[in-house]
């Protein structure tokens, strides 16, 4: 791994610039293995601050998910649209979108890939929300 990579902080924000660069990094614990995905700054299992960044197989298990019919404006194009949980080999977790797919195809155990959008185009917010929200790259599932 270059030293880019060891030397980011175990935040969000890294977490979507390793999704800019198409790649899903969790932050491992070194005390007890636990993979964090989305990443922390502590492990969340046994508190400690002694992580490392580890690549992911983009492959996983829809764990289980739900289609949105009646969505926020900002994803009303999309609608109906679904969205899961997924688990990696790691043990990690993360909660996305699922696309290239027809909702009632969709099965709990099925495998997908992670995969990333190549623009960056921030999402209009609701009247109530900051002017935009942030423009960080986006990830999604699809059928392996």
């Amino acid at each position: 791994m270059n030293r880019m990579a060891e030397t980011r902080p175990f935040t969000i924000d890294s977490f979507y610039k390793f999704v800019g660069e198409g790649k899903l990094m969790a932050a491992k614990c070194s005390k007890c293995g636990a993979a964090l995905l989305p990443p922390r700054p502590a492990c969340s299992k046994c508190m400690s601050e002694d992580l490392q960044w580890i690549p992911v197989n983009p492959k996983g298990k829809l764990l289980t998910y739900t289609v949105i019919h009646v969505s926020p404006k900002e994803f009303e194009s999309k609608a109906p649209y679904a969205v899961g949980i997924v688990r990696f080999d790691n043990g990690g977790q993360l909660l996305g979108m699922v696309r290239d797919v027809e909702p009632s195809k969709l099965q709990v155990g099925m495998t997908v890939i992670i995969d990333f959008e190549r623009t960056s185009t921030p999402v209009a917010a609701p009247a109530q929300a900051p002017a935009q929200w942030p423009a960080w790259p986006r990830y999604f599932f699809r059928p392996a």
